[in-house]
């Protein structure tokens, strides 16, 4: 884990404390179904639930000896628990433990991660609406394009952010999954009800068929999720870098009070969070690799996918928590400068309507071909000359055969090019856009 990167809610949830907590939950549960079927004796039920408890230097002290965690752990409750003890582990096999206890650390993880995403989404769409008609340059390829509006820009991220929440879930429910079906999944110890009855009772799943572990296909789908998630949060965050440069200048991440940009320049504002942003999307990546390649273990078990769980798991989870949170903080708090927008509108001196005025030609009648080879020329000596574009369509002899004054001056219309912006709204919306 990145201790730098964890949140308070994820370094509790992927604390020593709270795995081996977990791991109690799983053999308390066995044992009260063990004892509900008369397998083991109520008394020892009842003293192992009075009594079961555990120290986690006496595991670490145990285990630098046994070399062997789940070992440790039940030796050192045993210690606590005395002579019911024998009932305790009875019939599981460690990974039946693990695995299952597992599933219990995933599913607060998962929600963590939900309830997130869900305030990162409130932001996206807070400031959907807020910008809705404010207009902007579009850029393809870095180059002005035609104009668009800030308020588009956060309605496709939330709608980006929309279609991740059913994977997440899908995801989630497959890794919150737990067995109890012995050293090879054949059950030989205890019978498949008592698995049902135990994950029942801890509030999870139980796979139909499993080996001595669960099949790593659900693990490596649910990094998978994580990692699109946070391709997701990175493209937010780039987009805001990009925005932030200095010579668009038409966004910018929030800037603390006594925050310093440079140890060498004290008038840097740099999109540090941002950049912290794109750079953790990669090592979320670089997990899913190491997932996908942890599903194939040698016949019912080996024990190579445990050793990167133990890393890929706490830190995946965790950095896309934090990165989600911390975007919804630049998001909440984005500076936004209309006025570096308006200005970088008009940086073409006309260009971005090209677009337009090719389909007016069209429309007159001028083969497409033609209309193109026309506007383009005027486009291409706005951009070698400096001059202003409509001015030059104006002066084209060519063009103002087919188009008047007013008719060209109409082509130049940033209302028309923004006109189904209430659509698209409605689109991703629904009622909520009409409300606007």
């Amino acid at each position: 884990m990145i201790p730098r990167y964890t949140t308070p809610e994820m370094a509790r949830i992927w604390s020593e404390e709270r795995k081996f907590d977990s791991w109690l939950q799983v053999e308390l549960a066995v044992c009260r179904v063990l004892g509900r079927r008369g397998m083991i004796p109520a008394e020892a039920v009842a003293a192992i639930e009075a009594k079961a408890a555990f120290s986690i230097p006496r595991i670490q002290e145990i285990e630098a000896v046994t070399h062997h965690d789940v070992i440790a752990f039940t030796t050192a409750v045993a210690e606590q628990v005395g002579e019911h003890s024998r009932f305790f582990h009875y019939g599981l096999t460690s990974t039946d433990v693990v695995d299952t206890a597992q599933a219990l650390v995933l599913r607060e993880a998962v929600a963590a991660i939900r309830t997130e995403t869900d305030a990162l989404a409130a932001a996206l769409k807070t400031m959907a609406f807020r910008h809705k008609t404010l207009p902007v340059i579009g850029r393809t390829h870095g180059v002005h394009a035609e104009p668009t509006t800030l308020g588009l820009k956060f309605a496709l991220w939330y709608a980006e952010l929309q279609r991740q929440r059913p994977f997440l879930d899908l995801a989630g429910r497959g890794v919150v999954c737990g067995k109890i079906s012995g050293a090879v999944g054949t059950f030989a110890h205890l019978n498949p009800e008592i698995e049902a009855e135990v994950c029942a009772e801890l509030g999870i799943d139980h796979a139909p068929i499993s080996t001595q572990v669960l099949q790593r296909d659900r693990h490596a789908q649910f990094l998978s999720t994580l990692g699109v998630l946070a391709g997701t949060l990175e493209q937010i965050a780039l987009e805001i870098r990009h925005l932030q440069r200095t010579e668009v200048r038409e966004a910018e991440e929030p800037f603390r009070t006594g925050q310093k940009g440079s140890s060498a320049m004290p008038h840097k504002r740099n999109p540090v969070r941002c950049e912290q942003i794109c750079g953790l999307a990669r090592v979320v990546r670089s997990h899913v690799l190491a997932a996908l390649e942890d599903q194939a273990l040698w016949h019912e078990r080996d024990i190579s996918h445990s050793s990167v769980e133990r890393i890929i798991l706490p830190d995946s989870t965790t950095l896309v928590h934090y990165m989600l949170r911390t975007l919804t903080g630049i998001v909440a708090g984005l500076h936004v400068y209309p006025e570096a927008m308006r200005r970088n509108l008009a940086l073409t001196r006309g260009l971005i309507y090209s677009g337009q005025l090719l389909l007016a030609l069209t429309e007159r009648g001028v083969l497409r071909e033609t209309a193109y080879a026309w506007i383009q020329r005027a486009a291409m000596r706005a951009w070698e000359t400096g001059g202003d574009f409509q001015a030059l369509v104006l002066a084209d002899a060519d063009i103002r055969r087919h188009l008047s004054e007013a008719e060209i001056a109409r082509q130049f219309s940033l209302e028309h090019q923004l006109r189904h912006v209430d659509a698209i709204f409605r689109r991703v919306f629904a009622e909520e856009a009409v409300e606007s």
